[in-house]
């Protein structure tokens, strides 16, 4: 075959987009022999991946010839990408029996299908077989060897493969650092990342994402500003995932005005910057800042999606905005074409509740296309309570409430008493008594002197 037709065949599989032009390809493939040319079956398989999986993995099975290895590992990555993960284990069964060996791509897109279904039994097998078949001082399968461990939170697993790696770069030491911060374990990512300094390697951007995320977990300021100073030492680009991270660390610990200081100074923000900001407003009490970042956001050209409807409509509801609630809940379903999950629901049966709307909020329960969930009947039940008036109930609404939670009982038992039915109030108290239920009291904490 002549490079001119290998030419066009190759780019009109680049430009292919939909599963009608693969259909068609794939006529050419049989008409011209081409499923015998190895490098096109491979361009191919890797378009095909993109836009249908069936389709690319019954091509794969259909070949005449043996498909090369770098077709076995497009069609492994990209069902480690998919609802279905462990298939790519499936598949690199079927490759060991061929004449082909699996090289250091191979590895790391089976490890991620391993990380993907949570499957660390898996894991530990591919780490035997990497050791035996010397793959283990690669850089690059080491590096997703612990991170599949971490993701399956063996952390000490992951540390384990991490300290026996013999190069280590930024890459290794922030997923260590990561790592670290995902299995919960903050302090000891300010170990790693001492061990890093020690190391004398440059922190990037990354690495300062996870050490903010370890400062919010702690709720650390102290340690946040440290970090802080560090980026603006090394002089590192504040990116939007780094300005997130740092001024959600001071959001988390209190400070919102360094908060807004610093997502003012971001040369640009996304929409889940913008959504996290609000949401931080909103938990501070500057719910008309938050309505106006939300307007801002708009403005920006940013679609809100149905997490920020969730935060806007939290911020009405404590600040007591029926009319905008209403309005922001109308916008997304009429004109976003958003729609609205249980959370949204629960928004608006709150936001009506401490507004006394009860008859609404109730209204709004009953016409929902899914079963209420605890989250809303405990906030419908307490607005009722709270302002002293209960409408025609259905009973089974209140059979819905978890039976395993002691505040449960005292909310119901409160809302009989409003309505005058005492005996069932106190049947609920004594079967709460029997069960050894107890409502747990709310509490605060305060941070003095570190």
């Amino acid at each position: 075959m002549g490079k001119l037709y290998e030419g066009v065949v190759s780019t009109l599989i680049q430009r292919s987009t939909t599963l009608s032009h693969l259909l068609q390809l794939y006529s050419l493939f049989l008409k011209s022999s081409l499923h015998h040319h190895r490098f096109l079956v491979s361009r191919f398989l890797l378009t095909a991946s993109s836009i249908s999986l069936p389709f690319a993995s019954s091509f794969f099975n259909s070949l005449p010839i043996l498909p090369p290895l770098f077709a076995w590992n497009t069609l492994i990555r990209a069902f480690a990408h998919s609802p279905t993960p462990l298939h790519s284990l499936t598949l690199f069964r079927h490759l060991l029996t061929s004449s082909l060996y699996p090289d250091n791509f191979t590895f790391p897109f089976l490890l991620n299908a391993c990380a993907r279904s949570s499957s660390i039994s898996f894991a530990a097998t591919l780490h035997s077989f990497i050791f035996k078949t010397a793959f283990l001082p690669d850089r690059y399968v080491s590096n997703a060897l612990f991170r599949t461990y971490a993701d399956c939170g063996a952390v000490g697993s992951a540390r384990k493969v991490f300290d026996e790696m013999s190069v280590r770069d930024v890459v290794s030491w922030s997923s260590m650092i990561a790592a670290c911060v995902a299995c919960n374990s903050p302090l000891d990512a300010f170990g790693v990342f001492r061990e890093m300094k020690l190391a004398d390697e440059k922190p990037n951007s990354v690495t300062f994402v996870s050490l903010l995320s370890a400062c919010t977990k702690m709720l650390n300021v102290s340690a946040g500003e440290s970090i802080h100073s560090c980026i603006t030492r090394n002089h590192v680009e504040m990116n939007v995932e780094l300005g997130t991270a740092l001024f959600e660390m001071y959001a988390k610990c209190g400070q919102i005005d360094k908060a807004l200081l610093v997502f003012n100074s971001m040369p640009e923000k996304d929409l889940q910057s913008c959504t996290i900001m609000i949401s931080a407003l909103a938990d501070h009490g500057r719910h008309k800042d938050a309505i106006s970042l939300f307007t801002l956001m708009e403005d920006m050209g940013l679609q809100p999606d149905s997490l920020s409807f969730c935060v806007i409509l939290s911020a009405c509801s404590h600040m007591g905005l029926v009319y905008e609630g209403k309005k922001y809940f109308d916008s997304m379903v009429r004109f976003c074409n958003i729609e609205p999950t249980v959370e949204h629901y629960g928004c608006m049966v709150d936001l009506l509740g401490r507004a006394g709307l009860i008859q609404e909020a109730y209204d709004i329960i009953r016409n929902m296309p899914m079963e209420p969930n605890d989250v809303i009947l405990r906030s419908f039940l307490g607005a009722c309570r709270n302002h002293g008036w209960v409408p025609s109930l259905d009973d089974n609404l209140l059979s819905k409430l978890d039976s395993g939670l002691g505040a449960n009982y005292v909310l119901t038992a409160n809302i009989f008493s409003t309505r005058a039915s005492w005996k069932d109030a106190n049947d609920l108290r004594s079967a709460m008594k029997n069960k050894g239920l107890k409502k747990i009291p709310g509490c605060s904490w305060v941070d003095l002197q570190n």
